[in-house]
């Protein structure tokens, strides 16, 4: 006996053509913001700047001037320096996290 293939109407997974849902209609307007607003970019480069830049520009500083060439001390400074940046970040970071969520929170009282 042979065996009998299933035939369907339906189109799998990979046959459909959904090249519909994902381009705008002759109406409809597309969308070009970007993901990230430039100035949670701005804040990010300057932070990374801070990190990288902070900690080496104290140990080198405090390296012959404070610290009399110890470099452990001086790169505890550095150490401390990175913290204090990392620390800052964060802080900025909540802090413009809980002004996103006031200004939804106002937009929301509005349209009522």
């Amino acid at each position: 006996m042979t065996s009998r293939r299933i035939v369907s109407n339906e189109k799998n997974l990979l046959e459909k053509d959904d090249s519909n849902d994902r381009t705008p209609g002759a109406s409809e307007k597309s969308d070009i913001a970007p993901a990230v607003p430039a100035a949670v970019i701005v804040k990010l480069l300057g932070f990374t700047a801070a990190m990288v830049g902070g900690p080496i520009g104290v140990y080198f500083m405090t390296l012959n001037t404070i610290f009399r060439g110890s470099s452990t001390w001086a790169g505890a400074a550095a150490a401390i320096t990175a913290n204090v940046v990392l620390i800052a970040y964060v802080i900025v970071a909540m802090k413009e996290d809980q002004s996103d969520k006031i200004a939804a929170e106002e937009n929301a009282k509005k349209k009522r």
